[in-house]
């Protein structure tokens, strides 16, 4: 394992989805009926839609399934918020817990400017992401149960592979490679977490995390560059095997 600041707390911004979604598939398995339950979605959880929730008004009712979807391939915020008011943050919390997220905290909706004056931040640890990226991964890979069932985890990274944004870690991988990822980004912050190669012989986990960034060209071309410096690490590495 290649490490740098790897237990340093960032601001997660959008990564931190991941988190939400782990716990949902965790839930999903004691209520096999959870993902296609339908909810209303709230006015307080609404705080500006993608493409998923275009027209979306409070009470209109989506499938959690739906909302899933929306909130990782697309980071729809209103979209995590209702998962979040669904599962609630004890929930979520719990699944940190048991997960060994020991310096990852969900304490606000997104978006939640109330809570970020109360410094009620979100955060992790590259650590903290990669072990779990890695856990579902190789529950995936390995047929195992981690995180969640084999099923699960391969659910969960069949959304992460069609994650819009690949303007970080995917712009400094050669193309071609497939990537099943998260982005995130907030005032200041750049952030991008990958499980590379997915379904391949060799995957691999990548977290790249910035903040107290003045510049966000020079963020963005850090982590391609260390997408780049790790890949071609890995690539000679499996050479030389």
């Amino acid at each position: 394992m290649l490490a740098y600041n790897a237990d340093i707390q960032f601001p997660a911004a959008s990564t931190i989805k991941v988190l939400i979604l782990m716990s949902l598939y965790q839930a999903a398995e004691r209520d096999p009926e959870l993902l296609t339950r339908r909810v209303r979605l709230r006015a307080d959880d609404m705080v500006g839609v993608t493409h998923f929730l275009v027209g979306a008004r409070p009470g209109d009712a989506y499938s959690v399934r739906y909302l899933a979807e929306a909130m990782i391939v697309a980071s729809d915020n209103t979209a995590a918020n209702s998962l979040i008011t669904l599962l609630g943050f004890s929930r979520i919390k719990a699944s940190a817990y048991r997960a060994g997220l020991a310096h990852t905290q969900l304490k606000r909706h997104f978006l939640d400017y109330a809570a970020i004056v109360r410094h009620s931040e979100n955060l992790t640890t590259p650590r903290d992401l990669g072990e779990l990226l890695y856990a579902i991964e190789r529950g995936s890979h390995e047929a195992l149960r981690t995180v969640a069932s084999p099923h699960s985890c391969r659910a969960m990274i069949d959304l992460m592979v069609r994650q819009e944004d690949r303007d970080k870690i995917a712009r400094g991988l050669p193309r071609g490679v497939r990537i099943a990822n998260k982005t995130g980004e907030v005032d200041f912050v750049r952030n991008d977490v990958a499980i590379v190669d997915p379904y391949g012989d060799e995957p691999y986990v990548l977290t790249v995390f910035t903040k107290q960034l003045s510049n966000y060209a020079s963020g963005l071309g850090a982590i391609r560059a260390v997408a780049r410096a790790v890949h071609g690490v890995v690539e000679r590495g499996m050479d030389d095997c």
